[in-house]
């Protein structure tokens, strides 16, 4: 069972048909919407700010989600996925997005609907990532823009594929 631990008064709100890895960790104000999957290793530490996760988000395994005390929240929007061993820390994911494996995207950082941060890039503080486009690089930088319906297939297709992978593990 995934270890949920209340931290400063705040309980962590888990939506209906999530699937929580044994050895995931989800701390203190975080609220996560329904069909979501939280993989191994992964943890979602609300424990200094808020953590707000929409629906059918697949956060992979050893990625972790972080903030700043009274600075900085993360607010991740529906069919987001965020791949192995990403670090998002304080950052707004839009609809539909994709964060790479390995990738990191820091406090203030805006990734727009539809729009891919390819595995390794680093999404520096306060960048704005213009929804539907492709970013790489460290620091990450603009490749090119991508058709919105792609992109929202592209995520749906995955979100589809980890509800799958999840209901394996719920047999």
């Amino acid at each position: 069972m995934a270890l949920i631990k209340s931290v400063r008064g705040f309980d962590p709100q888990i939506g209906e048909n999530c699937y929580l890895a044994e050895n995931a960790t989800i701390v203190g104000d975080v609220v996560m919407g329904e069909g979501c999957s939280i993989w191994f290793n992964a943890v979602l530490r609300g424990d200094v700010n808020s953590i707000r996760i929409g629906n059918h988000v697949n956060i992979q395994d050893g990625a972790v989600l972080h903030t700043l005390y009274q600075k900085s929240t993360i607010q991740i929007g529906d069919y987001v996925s965020v791949g192995h061993n990403v670090t998002i820390h304080g950052a707004t994911v839009k609809d539909y997005a994709l964060i790479g494996m390995g990738a990191t995207v820091l406090d203030g950082a805006v990734v727009g609907e539809g729009a891919i941060v390819a595995a390794g890039a680093l999404v520096l503080s306060n960048t704005i990532i213009e929804p539907n486009t492709i970013w790489a690089g460290v620091p990450a930088k603009f490749v090119k823009k991508v058709d919105p319906e792609q992109s929202k297939e592209i995520n749906q297709r995955i979100a589809h594929n980890y509800a799958m992978y999840a209901s394996w593990y719920k047999e």
